[in-house]
């Protein structure tokens, strides 16, 4: 019995040394940062827009210009018909825009709401403030690199009132 005792009692003293072990390595293993809060830092919303669904981004092939620019459409004014080479995602911060697009359908979009404009020449829109107060327009554009913001494109001959 001696041997047997023995044998139970070093076995109980390597299991212990195993875990002993781990519970120092431990000690050795980087723990995960938690959570900390920033310093230095300040940040402002200027424009949020609800989008009326799905939002569908596609960014050009290959190296892309990404330019945020700020449109400010007086009332009776437009933007003249043009297309884009790459999509642009707009958030109306006040008034509200009209477009028309080449299929002669109009879109209004009120402050607060946002879209993507689509790509290519087969896309030509026009935008119109058809308001009493300037419509302001917050606009990510995502172009192939070097690409103009916008091409002029040839009105597109709607009804009247369009």
């Amino acid at each position: 019995m001696g041997n047997g005792v023995q044998r139970v009692r070093q076995a109980r003293r390597g299991r212990a040394f195993v875990v002993a072990g781990c519970v120092a390595a431990l000690a050795f293993v980087p723990t995960a940062a938690g959570a900390t809060p920033g310093s230095g830092v300040t940040a402002t919303v200027v424009a949020k827009g609800t989008s009326p669904g799905k939002l569908k981004v596609k960014a050009p092939k290959g190296r892309a210009d990404v330019t945020f620019r700020t449109i400010t459409i007086e009332p009776g004014g437009s933007t003249g018909w043009h297309t884009h080479t790459g999509q642009l995602i707009v958030v109306v911060k006040s008034g509200t825009l009209t477009r028309t697009l080449d299929d002669c359908s109009v879109e209004v979009s009120p402050a607060g709401t946002s879209f993507i404009e689509p790509s290519g020449k087969k896309h030509r829109h026009i935008g119109r403030n058809l308001g009493t107060e300037p419509v302001v327009l917050w606009v990510t554009y995502l172009l192939p690199e070097g690409s103009e913001l916008s091409d002029d494109a040839d009105a597109v001959a709607c009804k009247p009132g369009k």
